[in-house]
């Protein structure tokens, strides 16, 4: 069984869970600020829900190549969209600054920002 860790936090999941189910059904969110409310709900096309994820994911498939090739996103960046990446083993999450988690470095819990 998978185990992801996010802020400071070890989730176990199915192998092959969807990484934002994952991280919503344990109480956490891949979004920041008003995107927990201003998100498409894991349809790939907002790009609110990207992270930084170390370990073993699924690869990325073209709705989620799509929506990281235009801005704010980068496709060079790495992060990818968790509503559209599979948990394969461990890993591990961050969640950065901006609205679609673009920014700068990780985000603490409970400082989430636009």
């Amino acid at each position: 069984m998978p185990t992801v860790r996010f802020r400071e936090r070890e989730i176990d999941c199915e192998e092959g869970a969807v990484l934002r189910n994952v991280l919503l059904d344990a109480g956490e969110t891949p979004h920041n600020g008003t995107a927990d409310y201003l998100n498409c709900r894991g349809n790939g096309v907002c790009g609110t829900c990207a992270v930084a994820v170390d370990g073993a994911v699924s690869d990325r498939n073209a709705k989620e190549k799509s929506r990281l090739s235009k801005p704010p996103h980068d496709p060079e960046s790495g992060l990818r969209l968790s509503c559209q990446t599979r948990v394969l083993g461990d890993v591990t999450v961050e969640k950065y600054s901006g609205f679609w988690g673009q920014k700068g470095g990780p985000v603490e819990a409970g400082k989430e920002n636009d």
